[in-house]
């Protein structure tokens, strides 16, 4: 039986408790820890509630992928409606320095720690990935597209290129800051591929 799309504000609701259920399990115990009974439990809903909205504990965990990268991106959606401008570029990086010495270096990267767990899964999760990072990275590639149509960029460089590394850094320096406990990482990372956009510029 395929799950329901929820129509009412209180399904919405439910659905939504579901979510967050599972994605804090996930985050507390791993992806493999996790079962439908203790995702039923924590949310306080029955298995045929859970069934209605999700078509199994691999439905439920590529939406906890969706909903996860929503949540990134409404968090950050300030600073990547602004990526235009090194300027814009830098209070981004800098924000994204400073969230991970609030949170002490704890945690990593929402989304790329899930895709540690479970990009190997099965073909369709590895896919909910790819769209997760790709929803991250568009903002940047319009940014830069922008700044190369105004002549600072040079025209012959590929902007995905660029926002491709600077994905990279930022997913390598948040493993480092996770690992080392040390937001450092992090600033190293960003401050290596800002290096790398400012030669990019137009001479």
């Amino acid at each position: 039986m395929a799950a329901s799309v929820p129509s009412t504000e209180k399904g919405r609701a439910t659905r939504q408790r579901i979510l967050e259920a599972a994605a804090q399990l996930v985050a507390d115990h791993g992806s493999a820890a996790v079962t439908l009974d203790d995702v039923q439990r924590l949310a306080g809903v029955g298995r045929s509630q859970l069934y209605h909205y999700f078509e199994g504990r691999d439905d439920l965990l590529r939406a906890v992928v969706a909903t996860t990268a929503d949540a990134l991106l409404d968090a950050q959606q300030d600073h990547l409606d602004d990526l235009d401008s090194l300027a814009g570029i830098d209070r981004w990086f800098d924000a994204l320095v400073a969230e991970q010495e609030e949170r002490e270096a704890v945690g990593g990267c929402p989304i790329g720690s899930l895709a540690s767990q479970l990009a190997e899964h099965d073909e369709e999760t590895r896919l909910a990935f790819v769209s997760g990072f790709e929803r991250w990275e568009r903002p940047l590639i319009a940014g830069l597209a922008r700044m190369q149509e105004r002549g600072e960029l040079h025209a012959d460089i590929p902007v995905a290129v660029l926002a491709d590394a600077v994905m990279a850094a930022l997913q390598g320096g948040l493993l480092l800051t996770q690992v080392r406990r040390d937001p450092d990482q992090l600033r190293r990372a960003l401050e290596g591929v800002r290096t790398l956009l400012v030669v990019s510029g137009a001479v």
